[in-house]
């Protein structure tokens, strides 16, 4: 298993717009998140991982153990209930969303040093790219 625990900055940022009227985020609310500059913090104990989006506007975190079916409420993102499962495909930590939007997940992976984040849904695709945190 790669090692994503750690603290992450954005670095880029492709298709979040689309991605997010795939979701039915209203155009207020997609403006505003295009500007922000999000930190993600990837922790292990055990078995379970938590994922840590967090930015001067809105944080969210997800909590999961890999290969286990999870109840998750997207709340201060689409506010959706769906059933999701994070299973390893290869080097990548891979989750499906299964609800109301169709081809609905993300996957993260180490490539170089660089953390890369594809979030998909109804064939949208947003690729991000996030660099250790240097204060960390």
């Amino acid at each position: 298993m790669p090692a994503l625990c750690d603290t992450w900055d954005i670095m880029s940022n492709v298709n979040l717009e689309g991605y997010m009227t795939a979701l039915g985020i209203s155009p207020c609310l997609r403006k505003i998140a295009l500007t922000v500059k999000v930190k993600k913090v990837i922790e292990q104990q055990g078995d379970q991982y938590t994922i840590k989006t967090t930015s001067k506007v809105k944080n969210y975190t997800i909590a999961f153990r890999v290969g286990q079916e999870f109840e998750e409420f997207t709340k201060g993102l689409d506010n959706r209930r769906v059933k999701s499962l994070v299973t390893w495909e290869g080097n990548k930590l891979v989750c499906e969303q299964i609800g109301e939007k169709k081809n609905r997940g993300w996957a993260h992976w180490i490539e170089e040093d660089k953390l890369h984040l594809e979030l998909y849904c109804e064939g949208e695709v947003c690729k991000q790219i996030f660099k250790k945190n240097a204060n960390e």
